[in-house]
C-alpha cells in the first residue's frame, strides 16, 4: 500500500513539470541554412546569428529572426495562445518553435541557443516553478512548529500507554508512537503549494501568460484595479502615418526625411510608423548624432549638425518652441483619436522652429474592448494612462469603454509611477499593464506589473507577468488562473491540516476505550500516502484549466462546477475510508475463511499440546490466557508469529505455515514464576 501511494505520488509530481517538457519539445531539431546559393540541413546547435534560413510549409521556425524574403502565415499558438495564424512578410519577426503554415520564406537569424524567446520562456517557467509563494512560506513556518509538536505528542502517547495502558504495554506504546509519527508526516503539507504553483505556471506558459514566480501568481488574485497603458496595450502598437502637415517654407518630402532620420534610432511604436513611411519613399537616411530619447515626450538629436526635436507639444513647450498655426490641426487630429507628432529644427540663427506635423494613427486592438468589459464586469476598476494628449486618450477610451474620469493623459513616465502610487495609497491592489520603456517605472511601482510581450525588453524585465502574445484579454487570464491556483492551494492546505487534526487522535488510541482497537502503523502509512496523493492530484486538476486569452471568464463558476470542485477532496477522503474498510473487511474475510485453531493457557499448560494444520493454507490462531500471569505464545521457526496475552485476554493472529514440519509452541515471554519452555508442537502436514 505504501509503495503504491509513493508510486502514484511520484507519477503525479512528474506530471507537474509536463509544461516545461512540452515547451522544450516544441523546438526544432535541425535548420535549413542558405549558404552559397545552396540549402543545407544542419543541427540546430550550428546555427549562428546572421545566418539565412529557409522555412518551408509545415515546418517549425528553428530560431528567432527577421524575414528577408517571402510571405506566409505562422501559427504562434504554442507560445502565445493565439489560435489564428499571423501573417508574416519581409521585416516581420518570427519566433523559434512556431509553425509555418502555407508559405515559404527566408529569414535572418537574430537570436539562437539560450537567447531565443523559447529558451527564455523555459528558464522563466522553471524559475517560477521552483519559487515559493508567500502562502508557502506560511506553511513552512507552521511546519517548523508542527513537527516538534507532533514529536512531543508521540512521546506523550508513548508515556501514557506505558503508564496506564494494558499489557503488553511496551508493544501497544510503541505501536501508538509509530502510528502518530507516521500519520502526522507533513508530506501533504509540503506538497500543497509547490505542486499547484508548478502546474499553474506551466498552464500559463502554454497560453502565453508567463508568471515570474510564485509571489506574482499569488499576488494576481488580489488585484482590484488595473491601469492600462494606451500605446501597444490597448492599441496595436503598430501605428501608421496618416497625414503630413508641413509648416510654411517646408515641403512634405523634407518633413518626412527629417522625422524619419531622427526616429530611426527610437524603439517607440510611433517612431516605427514614421520610419516605415520614410522607408516607403526612400527617405530618412541622413546622418544623426547625439541621439537622446526624452521619455514621455519624444526624441532629440543632431541631424547633419542641426538640432532637431520630434515629439509632443509638451516637449516643444519645455524647449520654448511655439507651435503656431499647427496647434489647431493637432487638436483636431487628437480629438479623432490620432496622435500628432511635432517636428522642430534649428534655423540658421540657432533657434528652434516648428517645421511640420506628422499625424500617426494607432488602431485599437480588436480584443481591447472585450478585455475592459470583462474586467469591469468583475468589479475590477480599469484606468488608462498615456503620455498622449487628453483628446486622443479620451477618443481611445471611448472605443474600449473606459470612463473619461479614469483617463490619465499627458502623463510623464515618472508621473505614471506616481499615479500608480496614488491608487495604492487609497488601499487599492493595483496592476499596471504596459509595453514601453516609459512604462517600466510604473510596472515596478505597481503591486503587479504586467508587460505586453511584444514590447520593450526593459518593460518585460520590470514586470511580474508577461503576456507573450500581446492580447490584453491575457490580463483577465492571469487573474483567473491566479484565483484558481490559490483556491486549489487553500483546498490542499485545509486538507493537509484537517487530515492531521482528525487522524492524530485516532493514532494516539482515542478509539481504544470504545472499540478495543488501535490504528495499525501500516494503515497509518497508507493514510499518509493517500493524503499526499490527494493533494498532488488535486493540484493536477489545474491542467484542465484553459488559460488562453478570451477563454477564461473571471465570473463565478456554475453551482455544479463549484460543488464538484469542493467535493473532490471529500471524494478522495471517502475513497480512502472505503479502501481502509476494504482492507479491514478483507482481513476479516481471510480470518473467517482460514483454518480455525483455539488454544487456552491454564495452569501453565496449553489446552492442546499438538496442533495439526496444512501447509499453504491460512491458519487463524486464537490464544486465551486464563492464568494469573502474562504469557507470550510463539512458534519456533516462524519469527512473525507471536501472541502476547495478559491475564484474561485473548489475542489472535493469521499466518500461513511455509513448509511441512514440526514447529515447537514456546513460551516466548513468561510471567513471574513461569519458566520459558515448550508448550507443545505445531504439526504442519503437506498440502492436499
Amino acid at each position: 500500500m505504501i509503495l503504491l501511494g509513493r508510486w502514484l505520488e511520484a507519477r503525479a509530481k512528474g506530471q507537474t513539470v509536463g509544461a516545461v517538457k512540452a515547451l522544450i519539445g516544441l523546438q526544432a531539431k535541425t535548420a535549413r541554412v542558405v549558404r552559397g546559393g545552396a540549402e543545407v540541413d544542419v543541427p540546430l546547435e550550428e546555427v549562428q546569428p546572421g545566418d539565412l534560413l529557409r522555412v518551408r510549409p509545415g515546418e517549425k521556425v528553428p530560431v528567432d529572426g527577421v524575414i528577408v524574403e517571402g510571405l506566409s502565415a505562422v501559427d504562434e499558438s504554442m507560445l502565445t495562445g493565439e489560435a489564428l495564424p499571423v501573417g508574416k512578410g519581409p521585416g516581420d519577426e518570427v519566433i523559434g518553435a512556431t509553425l509555418n503554415t502555407n508559405g515559404s520564406f527566408v529569414f535572418r537569424a537574430t537570436r539562437v541557443g539560450r537567447d531565443t524567446a523559447l529558451a527564455q520562456i523555459v528558464r522563466l517557467v522553471q524559475a517560477a516553478q521552483g519559487s515559493k509563494a508567500p502562502i508557502q512560506r506560511l506553511a513552512d513556518q507552521i511546519s517548523a512548529y508542527f513537527v516538534p509538536f507532533v514529536l512531543a505528542i508521540a512521546a506523550l502517547t508513548f508515556a501514557l500507554w506505558m503508564l496506564v495502558g494494558p499489557e503488553p504495554r511496551l508493544t501497544l506504546a510503541l505501536t501508538a508512537f509509530i502510528a502518530v509519527v507516521v500519520i502526522a508526516c507533513p508530506c501533504a503539507m509540503g506538497l500543497a503549494t509547490p505542486t499547484a504553483i508548478m502546474v499553474a505556471t506551466g498552464k500559463g506558459a502554454e497560453a502565453g501568460v508567463l508568471f515570474r514566480g510564485g509571489e506574482s501568481l499569488e499576488q494576481a488574485h488580489r488585484i482590484d484595479t488595473i491601469v492600462l497603458d494606451k500605446t501597444g496595450t490597448l492599441t496595436l502598437g503598430k501605428p501608421a502615418v496618416t497625414a503630413l502637415v508641413p509648416a510654411t517654407g517646408t515641403t512634405v518630402h523634407d518633413l518626412l526625411d527629417l522625422a524619419g532620420s531622427v526616429e530611426r534610432r527610437s524603439e517607440h511604436p510611433l517612431a516605427a510608423a514614421i520610419v516605415a513611411a520614410a522607408d516607403a519613399d526612400g527617405l530618412g537616411r541622413r546622418e544623426v548624432t547625439e541621439f537622446q530619447a526624452v521619455p514621455g515626450h519624444g526624441v532629440e538629436a543632431l541631424v547633419d549638425g542641426q538640432r532637431v526635436l520630434t515629439g509632443n507639444a509638451r516637449l516643444l513647450a519645455e524647449r520654448g518652441v511655439e507651435t503656431g498655426a499647427l496647434e489647431a490641426v493637432a487638436a483636431e487630429e487628437a480629438a479623432n483619436g490620432r496622435t500628432p507628432v511635432y517636428v522642430a529644427q534649428e534655423d540658421g540663427a540657432g533657434a528652434l522652429r516648428v517645421v511640420g506635423l506628422v499625424v500617426v494613427s494607432d488602431p485599437v486592438k480588436a480584443e481591447a474592448a472585450a478585455a475592459v468589459r470583462g474586467l469591469a464586469a468583475e468589479g475590477i476598476e480599469v484606468w488608462m494612462v498615456t503620455g498622449d494628449r487628453r483628446a486622443t486618450a479620451e477618443a481611445v477610451a471611448r472605443q474600449v469603454g473606459i470612463p473619461p474620469a479614469r483617463v490619465m493623459a499627458e502623463v510623464l513616465p515618472g508621473e505614471k509611477a506616481a499615479k500608480v502610487a496614488e491608487l495604492r495609497a487609497l488601499g487599492r491592489r493595483v496592476a499596471m499593464v504596459g509595453d514601453g520603456i516609459n512604462d517600466a517605472p510604473a510596472l515596478a511601482q505597481a503591486d503587479l506589473g504586467i508587460a505586453i510581450g511584444t514590447g520593450a525588453d526593459v518593460a518585460i524585465e520590470a514586470s511580474d507577468v508577461t503576456l507573450v502574445g500581446g492580447d490584453p484579454r491575457g490580463v483577465a487570464s492571469a487573474i483567473a488562473l491566479s484565483r484558481r491556483a490559490i483556491a486549489v492551494i487553500r483546498q490542499n492546505l485545509a486538507w493537509a491540516f484537517g487530515y492531521n487534526v482528525l487522524l492524530i487522535p485516532v493514532a494516539m488510541g482515542l478509539l481504544y476505550p470504545f472499540t478495543g482497537t488501535t490504528l495499525s502503523p501500516a494503515l497509518a502509512a497508507g493514510a499518509m500516502a493517500i493524503s499526499s496523493v490527494s493533494v498532488v492530484t488535486n493540484s493536477l486538476r489545474l491542467r484542465g484549466f484553459d488559460a488562453r486569452p478570451g477563454h477564461t471568464p473571471l465570473g463565478r463558476q456554475p453551482l455544479a462546477a463549484r460543488v464538484r470542485d469542493a467535493g473532490y477532496l471529500v471524494a478522495i477522503a471517502a475513497a480512502g475510508v472505503l479502501l481502509a474498510a476494504a482492507v479491514i473487511l478483507g482481513n476479516r474475510w481471510l480470518d473467517t475463511s482460514a483454518q480455525q485453531v483455539a488454544v487456552v493457557a491454564r495452569g501453565g499448560t496449553l489446552s492442546q499440546t499438538e496442533i495439526h494444520v496444512r501447509a499453504g493454507q491460512y491458519v487463524y490462531l486464537r490464544f486465551t490466557n486464563d492464568d494469573a500471569t502474562f504469557h507470550d505464545l510463539t512458534i519456533g521457526g516462524l519469527p512473525s508469529v507471536e501472541l502476547p496475552a495478559r491475564p484474561g485476554q485473548t489475542t489472535a493472529l493469521r499466518f500461513m505455515p511455509p513448509a511441512p514440519g514440526r514447529y515447537p509452541l514456546d513460551r516466548g515471554m513468561a510471567g513471574p514464576g513461569t519458566a520459558p519452555g515448550a508448550w507443545g508442537v505445531l504439526v504442519v502436514e503437506p498440502a492436499r
